[in-house]
């Protein structure tokens, strides 16, 4: 029993190993022929997408038709529209951004230089400080022009289609600019140290002494009291702007030249708006109204007389005609 046990255990042992080996050879011939499938099928899906890719682009350049073409034209136009919008907002805003520092100034900043434009400066063996904003000149400049329009007005001028405003601010900003503009060159030429956006600044405030003059006088019709504060307050406006130049330069001949030149500019603008500038006026009226009007017979404030002569001529010359 024991012998017999041990073959039928023995065969049993082989048989066993038999089918292992035969199920084990059986899953590995599976594996293979699963794993080429998917690699076909993965091929084929491939292609096909590939396909469909070369379908859409070839749709999208048109070549189905002229549809395709015209929406990718219509696409880029818009885009490049928006980038220019885009573009343009922000150069805008970093333009803002740059002027921002200049003009970032406190109302009681404004109002102490405006009080030491006014005082003359004794020290100038140092550089004196100049400020670089342009907050209150500008709004000097405007002021200036503003106080010009109230004196045509209240001389009883009145000139159609803005052209008295225009002349204002022309007049104003052309001095302001162009004399700092000059300044700043002959600045140069004599080894002063300023800058243009000191230059501007130092102008623009000694403007304040031409608006305290002006609006004075323009309701206080008196010469004597013009020339009075011509020299008091255009004076002490002229040191100030003197002194800070001189305090920047070097050398007697260069001192004299620059500071020179600003006190005369300085000096004969105030006398410019006070008598000259209304002779403007009477030119651009004599350019409107024609030559029947009598020059001599006609000033800034007799107009409401010389409307009332043009009045009287046309009533003339229809009754004639």
């Amino acid at each position: 029993t024991l012998c017999a046990s041990v073959p039928q255990g023995s065969g049993s042992a082989v048989i066993d190993m038999e089918n292992m080996d035969d199920t084990s050879g059986s899953s590995f011939e599976d594996m293979g022929e699963m794993h080429q499938r998917m690699k076909e099928e993965e091929e084929v899906a491939a292609e096909a997408a590939a396909t469909e890719e070369d379908t859409d682009y070839g749709e999208f350049l048109g070549m189905k038709g002229i549809k395709g073409q015209l929406g990718r034209q219509v696409a880029d136009e818009v885009w490049q529209a928006g980038k220019r919008q885009a573009s343009k907002a922000f150069n805008l805003y970093a333009n803002i951004d740059i002027l921002r520092p200049y003009f970032d100034v406190e109302p009681i900043q404004v109002r102490n230089r405006l009080i030491e434009s006014l005082i003359p400066v004794r020290m100038i063996n140092f550089p004196q400080k100049i400020a670089g904003e342009l907050y209150g000149p500008l709004m000097l400049v405007f002021t200036l022009v503003a106080i010009l329009l109230h004196g045509m007005k209240t001389s009883g001028t009145v000139i159609r289609e803005g052209t008295l405003m225009g002349t204002a601010i022309g007049t104003c900003f052309g001095y302001w600019l162009g004399v700092s503009s000059f300044i700043f060159f002959l600045a140069y030429l004599c080894n002063a140290q300023i800058t243009m956006l000191q230059m501007l600044s130092l102008l623009g405030y000694g403007l304040f002494s031409h608006c305290v003059v002006l609006f004075v006088t323009y309701n206080v019709h008196f010469h004597s009291l013009f020339y009075i504060l011509w020299l008091v307050i255009g004076g002490l406006s002229t040191l100030r702007m003197v002194a800070a130049l001189i305090s920047r330069t070097v050398g007697q001949t260069p001192r004299l030249i620059l500071c020179g030149t600003l006190a005369t500019l300085h000096m004969l603008f105030l006398l410019y708006l006070h008598f000259t500038y209304h002779k403007i006026v009477e030119g651009i009226l004599d350019t409107l109204e024609g030559p029947n009007v009598p020059p001599i017979q006609r000033v800034a404030r007799d107009l409401p007389d010389v409307a009332t002569h043009l009045m009287n001529n046309t009533a003339q010359y229809i009754e004639v005609h």
